[in-house]
């Protein structure tokens, strides 16, 4: 293997147990350094990362590996018991640790600790820049937000300094502060580094950008911008190839068809001579042969320049990326300027979403979000000391952080007439079409699809349902999504003409959707209003 190169994949293959193939013949380098690793939702970019880690096996195929490898999945999967200890990855060592204070010296305990042995005051450093100490190690998850638990994951990695990381969308759940840690460590990350994320700022701390797309990784060296600024240029230029290759190709077909035109003119010329007795029988004959000869020679030339000609406009079509965006046709939720829709309050205010209005909820990890808009839509009593939301319209809709609405055992179609009972079952092949969800998508039960796919399923039942709604509540509606998807989220929404409530640490999206309000929530869980779009990003 290259000294430059940390991962190289051969002809790498993946297919699920039901057959579908996740990842085909895929080849490609992951170089030294830290790389963003982007491509659509469905790409196989988790599953990729799963290869590596070594969590599942290759259908064929190999990886060639360059050191032992860490893994933080998109999704950490805890107990409330776990403690900080585990969630660190070091319990064992420090178990350990334990037992040969207490005159255990078997063997197995210095196998476990290894060179580890100054690991409590390793994880002490790390712990005390994310706001814990060597005292917290024994906490459980469960007093923890999930913003917290990803990033001491996260510090996890960093105290065990394996030769190669892979992080997959760590951001996810991490507010301002804590992405701006996650920023720096990124910075200072000893070894290979391969992230996966939708994070725009986190991708411009990346040496390097690699996509998987079409089953193939191609690496850029730079961050996303630049790669982005690079595939913007190199899309421009391959679109001016195939309207060249394409004008060729018609300049080609019409030379041929005028030439089959005068070939045909001439060939009567000749029979009417031969006809009026112009010239000798065997001289026309002759004459005939020979043109004959000539034609087909002439036919075959412009068959090939033809065949060419299409040969080149398929090759520059191969290189046009088809993007698709989301237009969709939503009903009318009729929600006058002035009519209140609900309103938030705490100890010191109360904040009234009315009319068309968009309203970004922030705040710090932990604070209380999610629980404010669970507690608005369920109509439950909130917390002594909390704020809390009242409704003052039933047509409310609300976009969890979990998919989990949707039933997986019917079809995206079935789900989204559930909640559009009255809608034709026509125009709702339209408007998932619109959504991007066509042919046998639209059909098979929803626990085949795509994580993308599923997301725009839940985002179809919100904003086709009946009647339409008149109050959207999105919580943290980017987590998980492309950059690609997120896009087509902001253009989605576009489109709605009701009020949007929307928890989020991603700023640039909330500024695509023209977010006007904003609330955030401290940690005493007072609310702050100001009607600024500058969020001090």
């Amino acid at each position: 293997m290259s000294m430059n190169s940390a991962i190289t994949l051969r002809d790498l293959t993946f297919e699920w147990p039901d057959g579908t193939v996740a990842l085909d013949r895929v080849n490609g380098t992951l170089s030294a350094g830290r790389t963003g690793l982007i491509g659509r939702n469905g790409a196989g970019k988790s599953t990729l990362l799963r290869l590596l880690a070594g969590e599942l096996r290759p259908t064929s195929g190999r990886v060639d590996i360059g050191g032992e490898v860490g893994y933080l999945p998109q999704t950490l999967t805890l107990r409330h018991d776990t403690r900080i200890a585990e969630l660190l990855g070091i319990q064992p060592i420090l178990d350990a640790m334990r037992a040969i204070e207490t005159g255990d010296v078997d063997q197995h305990h210095f196998d476990v600790i290894g060179d580890d042995w100054d690991i409590e005051s390793r994880a002490d450093e790390a712990l005390h820049q994310i706001g814990f100490t060597s005292g917290d190690l024994d906490r459980r998850v469960a007093e923890l937000s999930g913003g917290e638990s990803m990033l001491i994951a996260i510090t996890g990695l960093r105290i065990r300094r394996t030769p190669i990381t892979l992080l997959d969308e760590p951001t996810n759940n991490l507010d301002r502060v804590t992405r701006s840690k996650l920023a720096e460590f990124v910075d200072q990350w000893p070894g290979t580094l391969v992230v996966v994320s939708h994070d725009l700022e986190l991708l411009e701390h990346m040496d390097h950008t690699t996509e998987l797309y079409g089953g193939r990784l191609e690496t850029f060296g730079g961050p996303y911008s630049t790669w982005k600024e690079h595939q913007e240029q190199a899309q421009a230029a391959a679109v001016q190839a195939a309207r060249s290759a394409q004008q060729t190709l018609k300049a080609e077909k019409k030379q041929r068809v005028e030439a089959e035109t005068k070939l045909a003119r001439r060939e009567r010329t000749g029979k009417k001579t031969q006809k009026d007795g112009g010239i000798p029988k065997i001289l026309a004959g002759n004459r005939a042969s020979r043109a004959q000869a000539s034609a087909g020679s002439l036919r075959t030339t412009l068959d090939e320049k033809v065949q060419t000609a299409q040969a080149a406009v398929d090759a520059a079509d191969a290189r046009v990326r088809g993007e698709e965006h989301i237009h969709l046709v939503l009903p009318d939720p009729d929600v006058p300027r002035g009519r209140r829709l609900a309103e938030l309050e705490d100890e010191d205010r109360r904040i009234v979403i009315q009319g068309p209005e968009r309203v970004a909820l922030v705040g710090a990890n932990g604070v209380g979000k999610s629980t404010l808009i669970n507690q608005l839509v369920q109509g439950t009593e909130p917390s002594a000391g909390r704020p809390r939301g009242r409704l003052m319209t039933e047509l409310v809709g609300l976009l969890p952080q979990r998919l989990d609405a949707l039933d997986d055992d019917i079809s995206a179609m079935e789900n989204v007439q559930a909640a559009a009972p009255e809608t034709p079952a026509g125009t709702i092949r339209n408007q998932l079409a619109r959504l991007l969800l066509r042919g046998d998508s639209v059909d098979r039960p929803v626990r085949t699809l795509s994580g993308g796919e599923r997301f725009r399923v839940s985002l179809a039942r919100l904003l086709l349902a009946e009647p339409p709604a008149q109050l959207l509540v999105l919580d943290e509606p980017t987590n998980n999504l492309d950059i690609a998807s997120v896009e087509q989220l902001a253009e989605a929404l576009d489109s709605y003409r009701g009020a949007l409530l929307v928890v989020s640490h991603d700023f640039a999206f909330l500024k695509r959707i023209g977010v006007g309000i904003v609330i955030e929530l401290d940690e005493a869980g007072r609310m702050h209003q100001r009607r600024e779009l500058d969020f001090g990003v």
